[in-house]
C-alpha cells in the first residue's frame, strides 16, 4: 500500500485553496441571506432506498454504500436537492421556503479532469413556487451568485427538458428508453439514438426535429425555429414557457448573460421544466447547475414544485485561479518574537492585539532571529525591558 496516495477523484484542499474557499463561502452566504433563503443541513449518511426506491431513482453504481449495525444498506449522501426534497416533504409546514445550503455530496463514478468523487456544493432551492418569474429569478440570482464569488464572464446557458420529452413521447418511448436517447444525445452519439428512434417507430418529421435540437442554440431567435420544427404540444408549451423567461430576464437586465440550447439534455425523471448551467470559458464543465424539479417530493408524501442550482465549489477555485481572479494570500498582521523570561509580556501583546481584531503569529522560538522566519506586516520583539517594533 502507498500511503502517500489518495484513491481516485478525491483531492486534499491545501491552506491557501482553503482560504479561498472561505472567502468565496462568505461571499455566498452574504448573497444568500440577504435574498431571504435561511440555511439547511441535511444528513451525510441516508438509507440506500431513499434514492433507490423512487421514480428519480440514482443508479446504485453512483452510491458509496455500507452496512449499518442492523444490516440495513446506507450510503453516503448522494444528492443534495433530493435530501431536501425529503426534508421539505417530512419536516417543513410551511407551503413555501427558500432554503440555502454548503455540504458536500458523494459521487462513486466520478474520477478524473474536472470530475470529482467528493464534490463540496452550495446551493439554493426555491420550495412551492411555479411559474416563469420564479424560473427568471432563479437564473438571474444564479448569474449574481457566479459574479459575487470573483468569476467574471459568466454565461448561464438555458433549456428546458419539455422538448425533448415532447418529442420522445410522441415515439411511444417508455422512461427508460426515452432516457437511453437522452444519455445518447447528450454524448454526441445521434448514430445510437436515431437507431433507438427508429425502433419505436419514429416518423421522419419526429427524426427531424431530434436531430435539429442540438442545432437550437443562441438567443431569441432560436424559439421561432423550434415551433417551425414541430407541432408536438408539449414541444410548444416549452418553448412559449422559455420566451417568458428570456422576456423577463430581459427586462431585468440579465440578457446578455443568458443563452438559449434547446437541445440540452439532462435527467428526464428528475426535472420537470428549465434547465440550466452555468458557465466560464476556463472550465471545460459547468460551475453551477440546477433547473425546476417539481416532481422530487412527490415519493416523500408531498407534492412541491420546486426550483433551484447548486455550485461546485472546486471547480469555482479552478476558475478563479485561471482567471487570474484568486484573492492574494493575507499576511498575518503582526508577529511576535520575545527573549526567555518575556513570554507572559508577548501572550498579552498578543492578546490584545487579536482582541483589535487583528491576526497575529507568537514565535514558538525565542530570540530576534525568530522573526526572520515569520512574514508579518509588523513585526515586535518583546524583552523582560519592554516591546521594539522591528
Amino acid at each position: 500500500m502507498n500511503l502517500k496516495k489518495l484513491p481516485t477523484g478525491v483531492q486534499d484542499i491545501l491552506p491557501r485553496e482553503c482560504r479561498v474557499l472561505g472567502d468565496v463561502r462568505a461571499r455566498l452566504t452574504r448573497a444568500f441571506e440577504l435574498n431571504g433563503y435561511d440555511p439547511v443541513l441535511s444528513a451525510a449518511v441516508e438509507y440506500y432506498d431513499t434514492y433507490a426506491g423512487i421514480r428519480s431513482a440514482l443508479p446504485q453504481e453512483r452510491m458509496f454504500k455500507f452496512t449499518d449495525s442492523d444490516g440495513r444498506l446506507l450510503v453516503l449522501r448522494p444528492d443534495a436537492t433530493l435530501s431536501i426534497s425529503r426534508i421539505a416533504a417530512t419536516k417543513l409546514d410551511a407551503a413555501h421556503a427558500r432554503l440555502y445550503y454548503f455540504l458536500d455530496k458523494w459521487d462513486a463514478q466520478n474520477a478524473g479532469g474536472v470530475k470529482s468523487r467528493e464534490i463540496i456544493q452550495a446551493g439554493v432551492e426555491r420550495l412551492g413556487e411555479e411559474g416563469a418569474f420564479s424560473d427568471a429569478q432563479t437564473i438571474a440570482f444564479a448569474i449574481d451568485c457566479m459574479y459575487a464569488m470573483g468569476l467574471s464572464d459568466c454565461i448561464v446557458d438555458v433549456g428546458h427538458v419539455g422538448c425533448m420529452k415532447g418529442l420522445l413521447e410522441e415515439c411511444g418511448l417508455s422512461d427508460a428508453r426515452a432516457e437511453e436517447v437522452r444519455a445518447s444525445l447528450n454524448a454526441k452519439d445521434a448514430l445510437n439514438a436515431e437507431r433507438l428512434l427508429k425502433a419505436a417507430g419514429a416518423g421522419e418529421e419526429t427524426l427531424a426535429a431530434v436531430r435539429a435540437l442540438p442545432t437550437l442554440f443562441g438567443g431569441a431567435e432560436v424559439f421561432a425555429r423550434a415551433r417551425a420544427l414541430t407541432k408536438n404540444a408539449r414541444v410548444l408549451a416549452a418553448v412559449d414557457h422559455l420566451e417568458k423567461v428570456h422576456r423577463i430576464l430581459a427586462d431585468m437586465g440579465y440578457e446578455k448573460n443568458v443563452c438559449f440550447d434547446l437541445g440540452t439534455g439532462k435527467n428526464l425523471s428528475y426535472y420537470s421544466g428549465i434547465v440550466f448551467s452555468g458557465l466560464v470559458r476556463e472550465v471545460g464543465a459547468p460551475v453551477l447547475s440546477g433547473g425546476r424539479y417539481d416532481d422530487l417530493a412527490d415519493d416523500f408524501g408531498k407534492h412541491i414544485p420546486a426550483v433551484g442550482f447548486a455550485i461546485g465549489l472546486k471547480r469555482v477555485l479552478m476558475a478563479l485561479e485561471r482567471q487570474g481572479n484568486l484573492p492574494e494570500q493575507p499576511l498575518p498582521d503582526a508577529a511576535i518574537a520575545c527573549e526567555e523570561g518575556a513570554e507572559g509580556a508577548a501572550d498579552a501583546l498578543r492578546r490584545r492585539l487579536t482582541g483589535e481584531g487583528r491576526r497575529v503569529v507568537l514565535a514558538a522560538a525565542y530570540g530576534e532571529g525568530a522573526l526572520a522566519d515569520l512574514a508579518a506586516a509588523q513585526k515586535y520583539y518583546v524583552t523582560k525591558e519592554g516591546v521594539r517594533r522591528i
